[in-house]
């Protein structure tokens, strides 16, 4: 996973070449400590195929700002420099992480 603040979000998201998740997430946040570990492995699962990042808000408000995330866990999805998909708060579970990263990839 690809840590991202303000310096770098621009080029490891939208100037990736691989499609990209990205993590939006707080160590205080209870359902964000619990995705972590199966979104780790999740990453190792499409290595090569989707990059895989995460934005600790408590640390950069301003990324979590300029993205519009208002709520914990939220889960953005790039492809081609552009946001194409994005689940947050309730709605956030495993299953959904994976059918738009599976998305991605077509």
């Amino acid at each position: 996973m690809v840590e991202l603040n303000k310096e770098n979000f621009d080029a490891e998201v939208k100037e990736s070449e691989l499609p990209v998740l990205v993590d939006f997430w707080g160590p205080k946040c209870g359902p964000c400590m619990a995705l972590l570990p199966n979104v780790h492995t999740m990453a190792d699962d499409y290595t090569g195929r989707v990059k895989f990042c995460s934005v600790d808000v408590s640390e950069n408000r301003r990324v979590a700002i300029n993205n519009k995330v208002m709520a914990l866990p939220t889960f953005l999805f790039w492809k081609d420099g552009a946001e194409v998909a994005r689940i947050s708060g309730g709605d956030v579970t495993l299953e959904k992480i994976r059918e738009n990263v599976e998305a991605l990839l077509k």
